[in-house]
């Protein structure tokens, strides 16, 4: 009986583990980076509303360009985009992120990734979509309508997104979003993780249109690089 017992408390804690987890994630607190700020030309950004409401600031986080390769680091999860990269009809918007250090400003893995069909980005109507990956081979896609909604929940794995060997590592993605005909797709290093209809994506609460302005996104405590950032039509 002793023995049933422990087995069933041993099982019991096991079922609570990933939501134990997932609080000490959520309670995570963004710190808030030394000479943040925006110095690449054009470029323009927005925090996410609960870092807002927590007290953060845009530049609470660094966006800045080295040669061909721009900087991230964060701080508060932040938006990035020039107001000039706007894509409409079919088009794939590309870049690589690297993670140099996984993990080194963090306790746990965070996003980052591509953002297309902003539109109102910077005012309580903006919406947008992003598809993002972690270091520990994970990919969430999201939107802000201008309320978050999920299209494949808190996130998934997949074989296709690389893996950092561990704390410190360095870890590579390359990200692409494309509008092709009525879906959007999500493609991670060459590997096409998730595709949705225009229906599901488009609507009250969701986009306004899948035409619109692309940049970036990262999530709070982050350090990474982007680079090949370019919008292509076929």
């Amino acid at each position: 009986m002793q023995i049933m017992k422990r087995s069933m408390l041993a099982l019991a804690a096991a079922a609570l583990l990933p939501t134990v987890m997932l609080a000490q994630a959520d309670n995570e607190e963004s710190r808030k980076v030394a000479g943040g700020g925006i110095s690449i030309p054009g470029w323009t950004g927005v925090i996410d509303a609960k870092e807002t409401a927590a007290g953060q600031v845009l530049n609470n986080a660094k966006l800045s360009m080295d040669g061909k390769v721009m900087k991230v680091v964060t701080g508060p999860a932040v938006t990035y985009w020039n107001p000039a990269n706007k894509a409409t009809g079919d088009y794939t918007v590309k870049a690589t992120f690297n993670e140099p250090q996984f993990m080194n400003v963090n306790n746990h893995a965070h996003p980052y990734g591509i953002v297309i069909a902003g539109s109102d980005l910077g005012t309580e109507t903006g919406s947008y979509l992003y598809c993002a990956a972690y270091g520990d081979g994970r990919f969430i896609v999201r939107g802000m309508g201008p309320a978050p909604f999920q299209m494949n929940g808190r996130g998934e794995a997949n074989a296709a997104i690389n893996k950092a060997a561990g704390k410190m590592s360095p870890v590579t993605q390359e990200i692409a979003m494309s509008v092709k005909g009525n879906s959007v797709t999500c493609a991670i290093n060459g590997t096409v993780v998730g595709t949705y209809d225009k229906a599901a994506l488009v609507g009250a609460g969701k986009l306004k249109s899948t035409d619109g302005v692309y940049g970036i996104r990262f999530g709070h405590n982050t350090d990474a690089t982007v680079s090949g950032f370019t919008m292509t039509k076929p």
